[in-house]
C-alpha cells in the first residue's frame, strides 16, 4: 500500500545516486531553475490547495528545486525557501537547494514509490526530520519522475505547515501530476536533441 504505514531512517540510503546525476547532467537539469517547472509547481499548489509545491532534482549531496512555488511568490524568500537558504544554498539561488538529509523527496526516490504523510508527527522518524523544526512543515506529498530510462530523477511534492487530510484523491492526483511532469521531461528532451541537431 502506498499510504505510509511503514518507518524509514532519517536519510535512506541511494545506490543510484551516481545514475541520477549522470541522467541529469544529460537532461540539463539540476543547476537552475525553470520557469516551466515553476509554472508547473504553481499549477500543482493550485490544484492541491497546498501553499508550497516543489519540482525537485535530487543530487548525491543536495535537492535541487527546479521548480518552485511558495505563497505569494515564485521563488519565495519566506516560509521553506528562508529556512533553505538559512540551511546552506552553496551559492546557487536562494530558496532553490536543501541538504539532502532535510525533507522526505529522498525516501520518495528511494523507494520509487508516492509517500503521504498528512501529519508527519504521527511518524516518529520522519517528525524527527530537519524540515519540522527549522520550517514548520507539518505534512507532505509527493511521487517519483521515473523518466523513459527507468531513471528516478527526482519528485514532485507539495507540503504545508498544517497537517492535511490529503487521503486517496490527493495521492491519485500527486502520481497523475508526476505521470505529467514525466511527459513534460521527455518532450524537452526531444526538444533539446532537435536543436542540437540543427
Amino acid at each position: 500500500m502506498e499510504y505510509e504505514d511503514e518507518r524509514y531512517s532519517m536519510t535512506p540510503q541511494d545506490p543510484e545516486a551516481p545514475q541520477r546525476v549522470a541522467r541529469l547532467n544529460e537532461l540539463g537539469l539540476g543547476n537552475g531553475p525553470v520557469p516551466e517547472f515553476d509554472d508547473f509547481a504553481r499549477e500543482l499548489a493550485e490544484s492541491t490547495g497546498a501553499p508550497y509545491a516543489m519540482v525537485n532534482l535530487i543530487g548525491e549531496e543536495h535537492q535541487y528545486f527546479a521548480g518552485l512555488h511558495t505563497p505569494g511568490q515564485d521563488n519565495g524568500v519566506d516560509g521553506p525557501a528562508a529556512a533553505q537558504e538559512a540551511a546552506g544554498t552553496g551559492g546557487t539561488e536562494p530558496g532553490r537547494v536543501m541538504d539532502r538529509d532535510h525533507g522526505y523527496c529522498p525516501h520518495v526516490v528511494v523507494r520509487k514509490k508516492a509517500l503521504v504523510l498528512e501529519d508527519v508527527c504521527d511518524y516518529p522518524r520522519f517528525a524527527g526530520n530537519p524540515v519540522v523544526d527549522e520550517i514548520g512543515i507539518r505534512s507532505y506529498l509527493g511521487a517519483p519522475l521515473v523518466d523513459h530510462t527507468g531513471t528516478t530523477i527526482g519528485t514532485i511534492c507539495v507540503v504545508d505547515v498544517e497537517p492535511r487530510p490529503w487521503g486517496r484523491p490527493g495521492l491519485e492526483k500527486i502520481k497523475n501530476m508526476a505521470a505529467e511532469m514525466t511527459e513534460r521531461l521527455r518532450a524537452r528532451e526531444q526538444q533539446r536533441s532537435e536543436n542540437a541537431g540543427e
